[in-house]
């Protein structure tokens, strides 16, 4: 198409030519005013003049007509995956895009929501972030519309059509049905943390669509780590409250589940979950010294250290047999409550530590067998012995020794020896990663650790659990073992304050000691059989820790009920890894052998998923500001159930009873401009000389 114009381009600045037309219009003015013969020449005369120093041209604008803009957004967010939504809502877009394509004066752009929209990251169906990028580079009077195809749960609906950035009609194609039913459950309060043992309050609700209110009675289930703690009956539609304990420090994810009812659309929001970070309130540690030693100072300032720990110490200075006339008031400043410590109170104990500890008297057998019942159901016991542990005051005397893994020989070895890590020690994490282990060589040898010598070994012989770390002639050094639900460490030297004092460069004292108390204290990332999960964006990276060779299959389970077999792969040191590209948003488990895992793929408890049936009510407002249409698709998505599309051109209505309009452009584009002057070259100095003839001719007469 063709526009024409006229364009100056003034031979001498603007301000001349007018003040030089102004002296010519007063000349002109007087000639008229006195009756002068030619002054209408010479008034045209100087018209003339002034607009060729104006310098007049003919323009002509080649145009070419723009396309106007049509967005089709689709949306492929995880709701659109539950009731063959996504095969309704592709074969629909299909139809949509070949109905537009015959229409040439239309530009179709195609783009994917997918769950976060082009800006968002919350896991949400963001439909308008993604339509406003896509239109970012077309300029508002071009775009005539947009379509999305889309269930119509959309989170990021604008307010008012003033928030769009196009003045056009949005329609929107809806997928799925708004009969189907579905239960939801969802977490109103939820703690972010609390100490470990004490209750905690979570409080959720059920709600339901579409389904009989005579099934509104439900059981719910409350799991923690994947363990069922506790079974209720409440009503949907209410505010209910569970309670219970925080099992453990570090993350307990806490999951609730409602009782499903047939016919349900998913059962994936019928579950939500959150996570709760355990924090231990002060660990109370007994410390109990059989005798003043070197290393026992290394004990109290490692425990001291910790604010975290509450230590109660007692070191026997001598048996209750001595009697040297000392008076009462210079010996210890209070009498040792030897039965509140080990019969009222002990439970209350997180760890007791039994250093250089010997039988002198001082507590009854009987306690022994206390201190070992409170060890199987659930205690900590640490022992450290020294060379009375070979004789025959050694607790292996005792009813304690039901429970201990190493049986003394009555040997004492002395002379130097470097602590060696043992082939267990290089699986367990207690021991698998201190500074100074050397790898392993080639052969599977390793050279010395980069830690000096101790000097005292007492010999003994393991039965049971982990051996380590290994002393001369390979005699077990440190052992670890599981009796009942408690857990025990015995250390075969008293010589590690050698390190402590930086002997021969020290070693690493404070790292062995923090984390064989923590495995004590039954800390989870200290567990020599874990299964531990994380995920990264939709990747779940899964690790395994065992003290075994060959973990076996992993078997995962999806938000849907999905069950998926993985392998793992060998990282050394008895760690095993796998990894998996999750589809889906939602909470996945993973098993393998007795060991569970629970990890979630986006935020806990995304809105994708808090309501996923079907509905108009969110899109209509906007639909019916912009002039749009809300219609649903057919089942199959046929092109023959499509609503007719139809251009509209002006201010023309854009939807009606079963069609959508889209509006056209006028906008166009430049390609060229050709340019003709009225009054340059010889043409206007022909006129000029013409005019300027006439004039004279006339006044010469």
């Amino acid at each position: 198409m063709n526009a024409w114009s006229i364009d100056l381009a003034p031979l001498f600045p603007l301000p001349i030519i007018i003040g030089l037309a102004v002296v010519a219009g007063f000349l002109v003015a007087y000639g008229i005013l006195r009756g002068l013969r030619g002054a209408w020449m010479r008034a045209g005369a100087w018209v003339l003049l002034a607009l060729a120093l104006l310098n007049p041209s003919l323009l002509r604008e080649d145009r070419e007509q723009l396309k106007t803009v049509v967005a089709v957004v689709v949306d492929e967010t995880d709701s659109q995956k539950f009731d063959d939504r996504d095969t309704q809502t592709e074969a629909t877009r299909a139809a949509v895009k070949a109905l537009i394509d015959r229409m040439p004066q239309f530009e179709l752009r195609e783009v994917v929501a997918k769950n976060g929209g082009a800006e968002t990251g919350d896991a949400s169906s963001a439909l308008f972030s993604t339509l406003q990028a896509a239109l970012g580079d077309v300029p508002p009077e071009q775009v005539g519309g947009a379509i999305l195809l889309t269930d119509g749960q959309v989170h990021d609906v604008p307010e008012s059509r003033e928030e769009l950035s196009f003045n056009a009609p949005v329609h929107a194609l809806l997928s799925g049905s708004e009969d189907d039913r579905d239960r939801r459950l969802q977490i109103v309060k939820a703690p972010r943390f609390g100490i470990v043992g004490q209750s905690q309050e979570l409080t959720f609700r059920v709600d339901d669509t579409n389904i009989d209110p005579a099934l509104s009675q439900l059981e719910i289930r409350l799991s923690i780590d994947g363990e069922l703690v506790t079974t209720e009956r409440i009503v949907s539609g209410q505010d209910f409250s569970l309670f219970f304990d925080v099992p453990h420090g570090g993350k307990n994810v806490i999951e609730l589940e409602a009782e499903s009812v047939d016919d349900e659309i998913t059962t994936v929001n019928n579950r939500a979950f959150t996570v709760l970070d355990g924090i231990r309130e002060n660990l109370r540690v007994l410390l109990v010294s059989g005798e003043p030693h070197a290393g026992e100072r290394t004990w109290r300032n490692l425990l001291k250290s910790d604010a975290s720990v509450d230590l109660v110490h007692f070191t026997i200075l001598r048996p209750p047999e001595k009697q040297d006339g000392t008076p009462i008031n210079q010996l210890s400043l209070i009498a040792f409550p030897t039965r509140e410590l080990f019969i009222e109170k002990i439970d209350e104990f997180d760890l007791i530590i039994f250093d250089r500890y010997q039988r002198r008297g001082v507590l009854p057998v009987l306690y022994f067998d206390n201190i070992a019942r409170y060890l199987e159901e659930g205690g900590a016991i640490l022992v450290a012995a020294g060379p009375e542990h070979s004789g025959p005051a050694s607790l292996d005397t005792t009813p304690l020794s039901r429970v201990m893994p190493v049986r003394p020989t009555g040997n004492v070895t002395t002379g130097p020896f470097k602590p060696l890590v043992s082939d267990e020690g290089r699986r367990h994490p207690v021991t698998n990663s201190l500074p100074g282990l050397p790898a392993l060589g080639a052969e599977g040898d390793a050279a010395d650790p980069d830690w000096s010598r101790w000097f005292r070994q007492i010999d003994g012989t393991a039965n049971r659990g982990s051996t380590v770390m290994n002393g001369p002639n390979d005699q077990p050094l440190l052992v670890l073992d599981r009796p009942g639900d408690g857990r025990i460490a015995m250390l075969m030297s008293d010589h590690v304050w050698l390190w402590a004092r930086g002997f021969e460069g020290g070693g690493p004292h404070s790292q062995l000691l923090r984390r064989l108390g923590h495995w004590l204290m039954k800390e989870p990332e200290l567990d020599e059989e874990a299964l531990r999960a994380e995920a990264n964006g939709n990747r779940i990276t899964v690790e395994r820790q065992t003290m075994g060779d060959e973990p076996g299959p992993l078997t995962l389970i999806t938000p849907s009920g999905d069950v998926i077999e993985l392998a793992f792969e060998p990282q050394g040191d008895g760690k095993f890894a796998a990894s998996y590209e999750a589809p889906t948003l939602g909470l996945y488990r993973l098993a393998n052998g007795d060991l569970t895992a629970l990890t979630h793929v986006g935020p806990v408890n995304p809105r994708e998923y808090s309501d996923i049936v079907s509905t108009a009510s969110l899109l209509e407002p906007v639909a019916n500001s912009t002039g749009g249409n809300v219609l649903r698709m057919a089942r199959d998505g046929s092109a023959s159930a499509l609503p007719n599309i139809i251009p509209v051109r002006g201010n023309s209505a854009t939807s009606g009873n079963g069609w959508i309009g889209l509006r056209t452009t006028d906008a166009t584009r430049l390609i060229g401009v050709s340019q003709i002057p009225l009054l340059a070259g010889f043409l206007g100095l022909a006129i000029l000389l013409l005019a300027m003839a006439g004039m004279w001719a006339r006044e010469g007469r």
